[in-house]
């Protein structure tokens, strides 16, 4: 099997360990994998509601535009009005370098192209 025909899949673990590796310097050890699972979870959460991940649309090969503005809106949202459960509170800036992560972790296995 050639490289092109390998299938990257997505693996819930190697997008942690991705996050991790690439927030930046001070952010390093300010999330447990609990919070940043979390804030995945909020981004598929969007998808969903945007009906970005529904399968009936195969034959449609439109490209799908994020608005990452809107993404980050839904999170912080999502995130403040979770906060009690959470015990704690997220700054922009710690939901952009999730996010951030996330997208690039996307990226590295093409699954927005």
């Amino acid at each position: 099997m050639s490289q092109e025909d390998k299938v990257l899949e997505y693996d819930e673990d190697d997008s942690l360990r991705f996050i991790r590796e690439n927030l930046p310097e001070e952010m390093q050890d300010e999330f447990s994998d609990d919070e940043i699972n979390y804030i995945v979870d909020l981004i598929y959460d969007f998808y969903e509601e945007k009906g970005y991940l529904d399968e009936n649309d195969d034959d449609d090969d439109s490209e799908v535009e994020i608005n990452e503005d809107e993404l980050l809106e839904y999170i912080g949202r999502n995130a403040r009005k979770n906060k009690e459960v959470l015990g704690r509170d997220y700054t922009d800036e710690q939901i952009e370098a999730i996010v951030a992560g996330e997208l690039a972790y996307c990226d590295t296995l093409n699954l927005f192209d």
